[in-house]
């Protein structure tokens, strides 16, 4: 899905070329160095390697642009996820939640509403 992101971003149905490449490899590097710095830090993994492909997956379909909004959206909504089975369900903490399906949903809302979002928060934040 990568590649074909890259290639059906050559015609720049969704982004330009420049950006579909730039997405893919900051969507894959962004979530590598967490990965890293989390394992050297706690000496333990926090997430797995899935996460980084289909982030770089989204970069490559969406470009390099959408990326915060993709990691803001799955963190806010894998947070409010995780705190409501916390609390609902009392799963408890050291259970591993999965991140991927709210970078999938994530990347929906962006490549849905994405640029709408963005200009909306730009707009209020005053840029």
């Amino acid at each position: 899905m990568l590649w074909l992101g890259l290639v059906v971003n050559l015609g720049g149905y969704f982004t330009d070329i420049d950006s579909a490449v730039l997405g893919a490899v900051f969507g894959y590097l962004s979530l590598w160095l967490v990965y890293h710095a989390f394992k050297l830090l706690t000496g333990k993994e926090g997430m797995g390697f899935g996460d980084f492909k289909l982030l770089a997956m989204l970069g490559a379909w969406l470009g390099w642009q959408q990326l915060p909004l993709i990691i803001l959206v799955s963190s806010l909504v894998g947070a409010i996820f995780g705190i409501a089975m916390m609390v609902i369900a009392k799963r408890n903490q050291s259970v591993p939640i999965p991140f991927g399906p709210y970078l999938a949903c994530a990347g929906w809302i962006a490549m849905l509403w994405g640029r709408d979002l963005t200009g909306l928060y730009l707009k209020v934040a005053g840029f």
